[in-house]
């Protein structure tokens, strides 16, 4: 059964402000599954299960200048369409397929409101389109495409986080339930919104938050994380913080494994050394290197 731009709600419910989880066809797809489940119980926001079946033509240009007889050359043409419309009616099938087990494995871990959601585009198009119901988007490093040993994240990733104004969760791929939070911290307009979103947040209640600037010990840096660590207590939440000297990557990266740190808080962009942590060097390759989900904040 072939089902295009095609909403399932199995909970016949207002579906508003969703945790939408981007599944594929790559080794992610589990992790986002699991991870956006967790998700969604603990802001108890509904969850909807997105694919995205490409329409783009995989067929390439071929030069037929050579064919002989225009019927030939329209015959080949006709094929070709043909087996274009064959591979969008499988992937279409297979799509839904995983959607149908991405539902199931919710279900068997107690989820509440759930809906799957097939659409036909671009991820960034269609993700774009749905951003206006989207809470968080829970999203693997690397799509189907990618290769698991790449050192590039995928494409399509840092894509949607330029495209998009929600908060995202990027995955590993195995789920692991966070027990401690850090976030990386600069004292930046951006990022002090960053850490009122995170104190008034249900996703890391109960749990610890370390706050953590790389640069110099100064009196106006030392203010900075100060006010951050006691908004957070004033939110309830055991916090505590650093002032880290070195390489902004390296420095976080030894601070996340000596801590057990479970997940990242990041802001999306910036120009400050830890503001660029995205869509720039310093945040692709923490990215690639993450074993834990990382949140971005815009």
């Amino acid at each position: 059964m072939v089902i295009n731009n095609l909403t399932i709600d199995s909970g016949g419910q207002d579906m508003t402000l969703q945790v939408m989880a981007a599944i594929d066809g790559s080794g992610y797809s589990a992790g986002v599954c699991d991870f956006a489940v967790w998700a969604s119980q603990t802001l108890e926001a509904p969850l909807r299960f997105v694919h995205v079946v490409d329409k783009q033509p995989r067929t390439p240009e071929l030069d037929l200048s050579g064919s002989i007889g225009l019927g030939a050359r329209e015959h080949l043409l006709e094929r070709l369409v043909q087996l274009d419309e064959e591979r969008a009616r499988i992937a279409q099938e297979q799509g839904w397929l995983m959607l149908e087990a991405a539902l199931e494995r919710a279900r068997e871990v107690g989820a509440g409101e759930l809906a799957i959601d097939q659409r036909n585009g671009t991820l960034v198009d269609v993700l774009g389109e749905l951003q206006h119901d989207m809470r968080l988007l829970v999203i693997g490093m690397r799509g189907e495409t990618a290769h698991q040993a790449s050192n590039h994240l995928g494409s399509n990733l840092e894509r949607v986080v330029r495209a998009l104004y929600r908060p995202i969760l990027v995955v590993p791929t195995v789920f692991k339930r966070p027990e401690k939070v850090m976030m990386a911290f600069d004292g930046s307009k951006t990022m002090c919104r960053a850490v009122e979103l995170l104190a008034a947040s249900p996703l890391v209640r109960n749990l610890p938050v370390h706050v953590v600037m790389v640069g110099a010990e100064s009196k106006e840096n030392r203010s900075q994380l100060d006010w951050a660590i006691q908004l957070l207590r004033e939110a309830g939440h055991d916090s505590c913080g650093a002032i880290l000297g070195g390489d902004v990557e390296t420095s976080l990266r030894a601070y996340k494994e000596e801590q057990g740190i479970g997940l990242l808080v990041m802001g999306a962009y910036g120009h400050s050394r830890i503001r660029h942590l995205l869509v720039g060097s310093t945040t692709t390759e923490m990215l690639r290197q993450a074993s834990v989900p990382v949140l971005l904040l815009r």
